[in-house]
C-alpha cells in the first residue's frame, strides 16, 4: 500500500486488485455456513458497537502486523469496515502477504445491514 493520498484514492487504487462481493451473496455465505472468516477492520469504538457474527476484529493498522496471528493464510477471508474503503485497503495488504482467497464486501456494513444481514453487540 502506498503511504500517500486519501483513503479514497488508495482504496479507488486497490479496487483493481480486490474482488468486492455484495452483501446480499456474503449474507448467503453466512447463512449458508460457508467456512469464511469474517473480518472486521473498524476501530474499537466501533467494533464495540455491534459486528458481523463471528468476526474476528483486526483494525486496518495493524492487518499487516497482526494478520498472521488472527487469520490463517489458508481460509476464506471477507474483510468488512463500515462503507468498504477501509476494507478494499486491507484486503489489498492480505493480498499482498499471501492470503489468496481474500474478499472485501461491497459497501461495508451499511451495505449488509440494508440487505438484512445479522449483527451481533
Amino acid at each position: 500500500m502506498d503511504d500517500g493520498g486519501t483513503t479514497d484514492e488508495l482504496a479507488a487504487e486497490a479496487r483493481a486488485r480486490v474482488r468486492e462481493v455484495p452483501a446480499a451473496e456474503i449474507i448467503a455465505w453466512h447463512a449458508g455456513g460457508v467456512d469464511v472468516v469474517y473480518v472486521d477492520v473498524r476501530e474499537p469504538n466501533e467494533w464495540n458497537l455491534f459486528r458481523i457474527p463471528g468476526a474476528v476484529h483486526l483494525p486496518l493498522g495493524g492487518v499487516r502486523a497482526g494478520a498472521g496471528a488472527a487469520v490463517p493464510p489458508a481460509r476464506c477471508v471477507v474483510v468488512y469496515c463500515q462503507r468498504g474503503n477501509r476494507s478494499i485497503l486491507a484486503a489489498d495488504a492480505l493480498r499482498e502477504l499471501g492470503y489468496a482467497d481474500v474478499v472485501s464486501l461491497e459497501g461495508g456494513l451499511l451495505a449488509w445491514v440494508s440487505a438484512g444481514g445479522a449483527l451481533e453487540e
